[in-house]
């Protein structure tokens, strides 16, 4: 049985199977294994390019034409890992605002699912409802899962993003260079999460305060070293 840094959450078991019972739709290995390899990213400071392509690969997601929009605009930027048996859900009942009630995803997630990383799939849903408590994102809604980890951009000039886990708990920063999304793309994302707890880590980097960290990340120190070099960068700006 793994445990609490491997599934920073509350878990049961039911015929030998582990799932969530706040959010059942979560493929909860596939989740573990994203967690894992988040912390495994050395660096996430490079071009652009090369850092979405490894937010993809540790999410469980082949980078093709389907997954172009993951990461590279305000909304699409939760990584969801979701059960094979919600995975068809399509917002039907109009649940999450400004969703579509055809938005159909399940042969998408079938196809762009790395398989190596568990049972279930992966997908980059939206983030608008996740300033709300609780979160009423696509992921919490329509999939009834929690996100593996939420990009969101820091403020105030959006050059830096922190990835975060399902409670909001710092997991990685990063500062990539190059052909990032445009700003208007970037305070977007930021104002989709202000006010919620998906704010907070962002928010405490832009003010130089602490932060709590998710207890995914069993080594701390990697992690305070980027924020400091993003600290640096905000202070220098």
């Amino acid at each position: 049985m793994a445990g609490p840094n491997d599934y920073p959450f509350e878990l049961e078991v039911k015929d030998g199977v582990e799932y969530d019972p706040v959010y059942p739709g979560t493929a909860v290995d596939r989740l573990r294994s994203v967690l894992q390899r988040v912390r495994d990213l050395e660096n996430l400071d490079g071009a652009w390019p090369d850092v979405r392509r490894l937010l993809l690969a540790a999410g469980g997601l082949k980078e093709d034409y389907s997954t172009s929009h993951a990461f590279n605009d305000d909304n699409h930027c939760d990584l969801t890992t979701m059960v094979d048996n919600v995975s068809h859900n399509s917002n039907a009942d109009g649940a999450v605002s400004m969703i579509s009630r055809r938005n159909q995803l399940g042969p998408h997630i079938q196809k762009a699912s790395l398989p190596e990383h568990g049972r279930g799939g992966s997908w980059s849903t939206c983030t608008n409802g996740a300033h709300m408590t609780p979160p009423h994102d696509v992921a919490h809604v329509q999939f009834s899962s929690r996100v593996a980890f939420k990009l969101v951009w820091v403020p105030p000039n959006f050059e830096e993003f922190v990835l975060v886990d399902d409670e909001g708990r710092l997991l990685k920063c990063g500062a990539p260079t190059g052909s990032i999304p445009p700003l208007y793309a970037r305070q977007q994302n930021f104002a989709l999460v202000q006010g919620g707890k998906y704010a907070t880590a962002a928010e405490a980097i832009a003010g130089g305060r602490e932060m709590e960290y998710s207890p995914a990340v069993v080594n701390r120190a990697p992690v305070i070293d980027e924020i400091s070099k993003v600290s640096e960068k905000l202070a220098g700006a």
